[in-house]
């Protein structure tokens, strides 16, 4: 079976071509989303992982911003697979041997932000982690309070603590109807089931704002293994 293979490039080494290519995946996934937008946002983050096939064409990305403090906190960005890769754990396990490389460079630990307005994405939560926020389970108090913080800081008055949504007053783009709708056999998990009821306004762009703390202890078994081959391979 083909596989895709990650290069992870800083942001300012990105060559012309290749943010072009991921403008073509990202808009041919989403509506009301503009270059201009796309560029911008990609301008706010460090590093893109990018997912190549056999041929060397990008076919997903994933590009994010480390924010130094205590603790550090590894914000995802704007983060697309071509569905004819899904269904693979290429991405997935790329993406948790960075986080890994990232974890081990720094002393302080390191949690992962991401906002959320698809109900695919959702479920690398509980695929990655233990303990996360938000959830139908009953969550941890200063987990919650730390995704409220974190998220007041970066969105401002755009985010509602009390719903833990980001609204944007302007458009920022929502994946396109056939992307968004929810597969009746998806419907009865529990995972897209609580992340329908959290962010109903997914539909129209909302994200969902979600956060777990990256570490050994954390993860799920499957993910540790990826996280810890990255632990052990800093640089």
């Amino acid at each position: 079976m083909a596989r895709l293979t990650a290069d992870l490039k800083r942001r300012d080494a990105l060559t012309g071509e290749e943010i072009a290519r991921m403008w073509a995946l990202f808009e041919a996934h989403y509506d009301a989303v503009s270059e201009m937008q796309f560029r911008a946002d990609l301008e706010e983050k460090d590093a893109a992982l990018l997912e190549r096939d056999p041929s060397g064409a990008i076919q997903g990305f994933s590009t994010y911003r480390l924010i130094e403090g205590s603790p550090r906190c590894l914000f995802s960005g704007d983060t697309i697979i071509h569905p004819d890769w899904w269904g693979r754990n290429d991405f997935a396990r790329s993406w948790l041997e960075n986080a890994g490389r990232i974890a081990a460079a720094g002393p302080e630990p390191l949690y992962w932000l991401l906002i959320v307005k698809g109900h695919r994405t959702y479920r690398y939560l509980p695929l990655f982690a233990k303990e996360f926020v938000p959830r139908a389970e009953a969550a941890t108090p200063a987990l919650v309070e730390l995704r409220d913080r974190l998220a007041r800081g970066r969105f401002g008055d755009w985010y509602d603590a009390e719903a833990g949504v980001v609204r944007f007053p302007e458009p920022r783009g929502q994946l396109r109807a056939a992307l968004a709708a929810v597969p009746e056999k998806d419907r009865a998990r529990r995972d897209v089931a609580f992340f329908l009821g959290a962010n109903p306004g997914y539909v129209r762009g909302d994200e969902l704002v979600c956060l777990t703390r990256l570490a050994p202890d954390n993860l799920t078994p499957i993910a540790r293994r990826a996280f810890e081959a990255g632990q052990a391979s800093p640089g």
